[in-house]
């Protein structure tokens, strides 16, 4: 519920500002996409299959979920690591060469993230890699527990880490790392004048906010990574469903912090959501049948 409504909180304000847009600004409205995309498409499905306690729906209902996280998660690791590329080309250049970086420009990188996630979520359904049910059992993904008596499996999955995890992550940190140096050099310059200018600040408070969605997004997925890889080299039984059941549930946690960070640190965003929550409250009061003041519900939404 707070992936969906926070998210489409997001695509709303981005569709009502869309005029208004930033190019970077497209990758985040990608990440609410994959983000939604993931609550809508698999969560149902396995809340349904905890509360019958085992897995519905058979073989397809297991690949179909292994692909749609496995797509979804991948689309939003590499939307992030777009992300902070693209801040630290913002925070390097001169305004003049960040202009360079063009709608068309993010939407052809954006097109490319989906793609290159495509490919690897196929992967596994052509033979190479496989996919499978969860240690706990209402729940599927990749099949770790296969890949250490197959050297086919061994390699898919060495190539996904370094490919999909670790070349991503490591660029995110770098890039962070460069922006934070940057910045920090920019206020040793300017230390000298009692006001810092309001470009620093704004520049300061989105590089703030981009670190944050990335760290919230490895954090949550960095336990689940954990308990995967002991599989890969260890029997699935020799860890209790209840530790390969929270890193998992942790993991989907993901999809749920990124409005409550934009919330925080983006001014127009919150005036959006103000904008969004005075409009329905309006509708809701023209739309009702009875306008007297002592109703209830009427007082209620016009308060």
């Amino acid at each position: 519920i707070l992936t969906i409504l926070g998210n489409s909180a997001v695509l709303a304000t981005a569709l009502k500002r869309s005029s208004l847009l930033k190019s970077p600004e497209l990758l985040t409205v990608n990440l609410a996409v994959a983000d939604i995309g993931m609550a809508i498409s698999m969560y149902p499905l396995a809340i349904a299959s905890a509360w019958n306690h085992a897995w519905l729906g058979g073989d397809a209902s297991c690949i179909y979920y292994a692909l749609m996280g496995f797509l979804f998660g991948v689309c939003s690791m590499m939307t992030l690591c777009a992300m902070a590329v693209i801040r630290f080309l913002v925070t390097n250049s001169s305004k003049s060469n960040s202009n360079k970086i063009t709608k068309n420009t993010v939407f052809i990188l954006i097109a490319f993230i989906w793609l290159y996630s495509l490919l690897w979520a196929i992967l596994p359904l052509v033979g190479w890699g496989y996919y499978g049910p969860e240690p706990f059992g209402i729940s599927c993904t990749i099949a770790w527990s296969k890949f250490h008596n197959s050297s086919n499996g061994f390699s898919f999955i060495l190539s996904m880490f370094l490919l999909c995890t670790v070349l991503p992550a490591l660029t995110i940190i770098a890039c962070y790392l460069g922006i934070a140096w940057k910045v920090h050099k920019a206020y040793q310059e300017i230390q000298n004048i009692d006001r810092i200018p309001n470009a620093a600040k704004l520049e300061k408070k989105l590089t703030l906010m981009a670190v944050l969605i990335s760290v919230g997004f490895l954090s949550s997925w960095t336990p689940y990574a954990a308990a995967s890889f002991w599989s890969i080299f260890h029997s699935s039984a020799s860890l209790q469903p209840i530790v390969t059941l929270l890193p998992c549930l942790f993991a989907k946690s993901s999809t749920a912090y990124n409005p409550f960070i934009y919330y925080i640190f983006s001014k127009t965003f919150r005036c959006e959501i103000k904008k969004l929550q005075c409009c329905c409250g309006w509708r809701v009061h023209y739309f009702s049948t009875d306008n007297s003041t002592e109703n209830p519900v009427s007082m209620m939404w016009s308060g």
